[in-house]
């Protein structure tokens, strides 16, 4: 063996066999929204090609993503190891079915909210980086949802921070600063919560891959700090998922910049939190989550009800929408603190029907401004007369939030209703159903008000006052009402037909309940 060669034996177990063509299936969904990101950037003299140029970057990226979910689906987690370095020595990316699935449906609401926003997006937000910032936010959040990386986990969150900046400070109103503030300094304190207790993780098990944390936590000696670990995890992601009681900066922030950018927070933001408690929580420090069940019982359960109260004390309809994303989160908390299979699967089913339907609620929020000029409840209404089609639209919308049948949004509040109640968690289950009674009501009092009554707050009963309402420019009317209708549209199918997604995030609690079978296919699974 010639001098400073590496030994075949030792470079057997540190570097990986060439990739083949099907492996950079893993890495497509991050390479398409940083191509077409940098193409954006070299076009910034030419603006008015960046809608469809993100339309079908947007497009490219939902079919990657689809064909990355059916790859893990019928073959279980896939990764791609960086630089040919085997894990855990090098970068891995590991997609499992959980994260592709919030993967592929962060994309799907991307491109609605791309189309929605082709017309409304206006000069001075193109030049300044609208478009640019999207394909950001989407490398940042897809990067986040594939890692195989704790670190890498923290990078990625970063990068969606650094968009969601840009995105929410475009416009330059003094709202939106003031709002950029407080979202920027509550996710800064727990971004540096998240990289303590990853640096404390690193010193203590010596490794950063997930798969492998979940191996060598087994082999700790007695005393090793993980559940304060787990505890600083608990905090930085229950901050970032707008967890009682550090959810004040959701309400705050989420209203001021333009609707189609409130759309794609609600959707994605959040669940990145929820996805990394999973991640965290329950497949990685499972016997810590276990030990900090009772803190994440309480905290579910006060999410559900401020959520709820706070979406029945508002007058603002995207402030409302800001509570229902609290309220929401509460829900999907309970799949961490029970962490059993039932619990995640409603928690995940609960996360997909969220994406979509609280995306769809504030783009329709935004239609509903534009219309009314306000999205206050006592200056709207009498859209319902004005613009029926938009009023069916919204209806839908309202009533699958509402958790409804046969919406989208009745199979996981049932689902996680039963496992709560499975779980000896009665009070858990009871904030379920009555915050799901709350939640009807306020927004059964948007419909009113919004859709139903004649017009402005003190039109006589009966009589109409449509002199204020505005209706939507000719040209732009499709864009507009098509996602919103679409998004609309799949919260009815997935209600009517659950299967599919009830079979998803059944496989993805499957996957995060076998941290075994996980840590295998990822230290043992790059080509």
């Amino acid at each position: 063996m010639a001098a400073g060669a590496i030994d075949p034996a030792v470079a057997a177990n540190v570097v990986t066999a060439p990739a083949g063509l099907g492996d950079w299936l893993v890495v497509l969904p991050l390479v398409i929204p940083v191509i077409t990101g940098a193409v954006l950037v070299m076009l910034r003299h030419h603006t008015r090609h960046h809608s469809a140029i993100s339309a079908v970057g947007l497009l490219a990226l939902f079919a990657a993503d689809v064909a990355l979910l059916v790859k893990v689906v019928g073959g279980g987690p896939a990764v791609m190891a960086m630089g040919a370095w085997r894990p855990p020595f090098g970068i891995a990316f590991a997609a499992d079915v959980l994260g592709t699935t919030f993967a592929t449906v962060a994309a799907a609401v991307a491109l609605a909210v791309a189309v929605w926003s082709g017309p409304t997006v206006n000069t001075h937000e193109r030049r300044y980086g609208f478009h640019p910032f999207l394909m950001l936010l989407m490398t940042g959040v897809t990067g986040a949802f594939l890692t195989g990386d704790i670190f890498n986990l923290y990078v990625w969150f970063e990068v969606l921070l650094i968009s969601s900046f840009g995105l929410m400070v475009l416009g330059s109103e003094k709202a939106q600063i003031d709002a950029t503030v407080k979202y920027g300094l509550l996710n800064l304190m727990a971004t540096t919560v998240f990289l303590i207790a990853t640096g404390l993780l690193y010193a203590t098990v010596g490794t950063l891959n997930m798969a492998d944390i979940a191996v060598r936590i087994h082999a700790l000696p007695p005393g090793a700090p993980i559940v304060t670990i787990a505890t600083l995890y608990l905090l930085a992601f229950g901050m970032k998922a707008a967890g009682f009681p550090l959810q004040v900066w959701l309400p705050a922030s989420y209203h001021t910049p333009p609707a189609g950018v409130s759309a794609l927070f609600a959707a994605m933001l959040t669940k990145v939190g929820v996805y990394a408690l999973l991640k965290t929580l329950v497949l990685i420090l499972p016997a810590e989550g276990r030990a900090l069940s009772d803190v994440t019982v309480f905290v579910a359960g006060a999410t559900i009800a401020v959520g709820a109260v706070g979406a029945l004390a508002e007058s603002d309809l995207r402030r409302i929408c800001g509570h229902l994303v609290i309220a929401g989160i509460g829900n999907m908390l309970i799949g961490v603190a029970i962490a059993d299979q039932a619990s995640i699967t409603g928690a995940v089913f609960y996360a997909v029907h969220s994406m979509l339907v609280m995306a769809g609620l504030y783009l329709a929020a935004g239609v509903v401004e534009e219309i009314a000029g306000s999205g206050d409840l006592r200056r709207a209404g009498g859209i319902a007369a004005f613009d029926p089609a938009f009023a069916t639209v919204f209806l839908v919308l309202a009533a699958a939030a509402a958790g409804l049948p046969p919406f989208s949004g009745f199979w996981p509040k049932a689902m996680l209703f039963e496992a709560a109640a499975a779980a000896g968690a009665p009070g858990l289950a009871t904030l379920v159903l009555v915050s799901s009674l709350v939640i009807l009501t306020a927004l059964g009092r948007v419909v009113l008000q919004v859709l139903w009554r004649g017009g402005p707050e003190g039109t006589p009963d009966g009589a109409t006052d449509l002199r204020r309402l505005t209706p939507l420019p000719t040209d732009e009317r499709a864009s507009r009402l098509v996602p919103v209708g679409l998004l609309a549209a799949l919260s009815v199918l997935i209600g009517l037909m659950p299967a599919p997604v009830h079979d998803l995030a059944a496989a993805a609690a499957r996957g995060l309940l076998d941290p075994a079978a996980y840590a295998a296919r990822v230290l043992g699974g790059a080509p």
